[in-house]
């Protein structure tokens, strides 16, 4: 299990951050760093001798966290920021078809399950609507929590 980003290296959290409970001062749940914020590498160590965790610090916000790989990219690595993340609750903004079949009623709740923010028509979406799931493009969606947080 070899690191791939060393002492100094810059990368950018793919996701929000929020304290764990191990982040003294600030209650659990708070918003630590937002995705997309870039910071630099401090340490790298491990995590039940199976996850690489990397010690952050994001200067602009004022915060060293813990990140694990998955959550980080390279600074310079493309990025699209998106509205949603994985497990934040959605709405659809109106009838999600398929093959011309309506399986999603306007205003009906969700899940988001991933992001995906590689596909050529913009950020889409892996969202659980109640027994299905279907790929959303980002437009199609409304925050259930009170506007999708840009970022």
């Amino acid at each position: 299990m070899l690191p791939r980003y060393d002492y100094g290296d810059r990368v950018r959290v793919t996701r929000n951050v929020r304290n764990d409970g191990t982040y003294p001062s600030l209650a659990t749940g708070h918003l630590l760093v937002r995705r997309g914020a870039i910071g630099h590498v401090m340490n790298v160590g491990t995590f039940l001798q199976d996850q690489l965790i990397y010690t952050v610090h994001f200067i602009d916000q004022g915060r060293i966290v813990g990140c694990r790989e998955e959550e980080l990219l390279g600074a310079d690595e493309p990025w699209q920021p998106s509205r949603f993340e994985t497990r934040e609750r959605v709405r659809a903004a109106r009838a999600l078809a398929v093959a011309g079949e309506v399986r999603v009623a306007a205003g009906s709740a969700g899940e988001v399950m991933r992001v995906l923010r590689d596909d050529p028509r913009g950020v889409q979406y892996h969202v659980h609507f109640p027994g299905q799931v279907l790929q959303v493009p980002e437009d199609l969606l409304e925050s259930l929590e009170g506007g999708g947080d840009e970022a």
